[in-house]
C-alpha cells in the first residue's frame, strides 16, 4: 500500500495527531480539517486521515502459518485481568519460542495490533498483544471509542497490566525465557517503561515514538533498546538526544533512527496520511534483525 501522505495537508496530519493523542476534541479536529480541505473536501479529507484495517492486513488471521490463541492474564496488580492475543508460528509444534510483547497505542488493540503480533509469528517468534481495554469492556471495534475509553482507564494500573503480561509471557513453559517488546506511541512509552522496570528480565526494546523514561531511571535497563522516530515528530525528536546519552552513560546498548519525511505514526500502515512505506519497511527489518540478535540470540 502506497502512503496517501503527499494529498493530504499536513495541517490535517498533525490536527488528526493531536486528535488521537486527546489534545483537541473533534469539534476542534473538524474545524481545522475544513480549513485546509481543499480539493479533497472535508468528507474527503476526515476519511483519509480515518484508518483502514482491512487495506492495511498483511497476514491474515486464517493464515495457516501461525495459531492464534485468546487468552486472559492475571493482573493482580493493575485492573484484575488484562486480554491477550497470541500468535505463535504453527511449525513450532511444542517447541520453545523466543517472545515478543506488542503493545499498542492509546486506542487498544486494534486490528493493526493484532496484525503486528502475527508479523512476528510468520518471523517466527511468539506474540502477545495485551489489549489495556480490557478492564472497561475491551477495543470497541473502532479507534474514536477506544480513544475516549483509553481516557477512563487508570494509567498506573493500565501500566500494571503490561507489567503482568510481560512476566507472564516470559513465564510460559513454551517459551525461551526470554522476551521482548515493541510498542507505538503510547505502547513505545510503555516499551520503554519496560526496559526500566524489567531490568535484566528484558532482553530487547523496540520502542516506535514513544516518551523517554526519567533520566534517573536509564541506568535501571538492561535490555538492548532501538529506538525509532519520524522526523517530523518534532516534540520526540527533540527529546532523543538526552535519552541517547543517558543510555550511552549509562552503559545501555543501544541504536536510534530517525526517519527522513516520516511523521508520528510512520510505521501504520493502517492510518495511509501517516503511513511512509520507506521508513517503515527499513524499521521493520531492522527490529525484526534486533530481536532475532537480541531475544532468539
Amino acid at each position: 500500500m502506497e502512503s496517501k501522505t503527499s494529498h493530504v495537508p499536513p495541517e490535517a496530519i498533525e490536527a488528526y495527531n493531536q486528535y488521537i493523542h486527546g489534545e483537541i476534541d473533534r469539534r476542534n479536529f473538524m474545524e481545522r480539517v475544513t480549513a485546509v480541505a481543499g480539493s479533497l473536501g472535508v468528507t474527503g479529507l476526515v476519511q483519509a486521515l480515518m484508518p483502514d484495517y482491512a487495506s492495511a492486513q498483511k497476514v491474515s488471521p486464517t493464515d495457516t502459518r501461525i495459531k492464534i490463541e485468546k487468552v486472559t492474564i492475571p493482573s493482580p496488580m493493575g485492573n484484575g485481568t488484562i486480554g491477550g492475543y497470541l500468535a505463535r508460528p504453527a511449525s513450532a509444534g511444542t517447541n520453545k519460542l523466543p517472545a515478543i510483547l506488542v503493545v499498542h497505542e492509546n486506542r487498544g488493540r486494534n486490528p493493526h495490533i493484532e496484525d503486528i503480533a502475527r508479523r512476528l509469528a510468520v518471523d517466527n517468534f511468539m506474540a502477545l498483544a495485551p489489549d489495556g481495554l480490557t478492564s472497561v469492556g475491551g477495543y470497541p471495534g473502532d479507534d474514536e471509542k477506544g480513544g475516549q475509553m483509553f481516557g477512563q482507564v487508570d494509567r498506573a494500573k493500565m501500566t500494571e497490566d503490561f507489567v503482568a503480561a510481560a512476566y507472564w509471557l516470559k513465564n510460559r513453559a513454551d517459551s525461551t525465557g526470554k522476551i521482548g517488546v515493541t510498542g507505538f506511541c503510547y505502547g513505545g512509552g510503555i516499551s520503554n517503561t519496560l526496559a526500566v522496570r524489567m531490568g535484566a528480565d528484558l532482553a530487547a526494546a523496540v520502542p516506535f515514538y514513544g516518551g523517554a523514561p526519567p533520566e534517573a531511571d536509564v541506568p535501571k535497563i538492561k535490555a538492548a533498546v532501538l529506538v525509532q522516530h519520524g522526523e517530523q515528530d518534532t516534540r520526540l525528536v527533540q527529546a532523543w538526544p538526552a535519552y541517547d546519552k543517558a543510555m550511552t552513560a549509562a552503559g545501555v546498548t543501544h541504536e536510534g533512527y530517525v526517519y527522513p519525511n516520516a511523521v508520528h505514526g510512520f510505521n501504520n500502515d493502517a492510518t495511509p496520511q501517516r503511513y511512509n512505506k520507506e521508513a517503515a519497511d527499513l524499521a521493520w527489518s531492522r527490529t525484526v534483525a534486533w530481536f532475532n540478535k537480541y531475544v532468539r540470540g
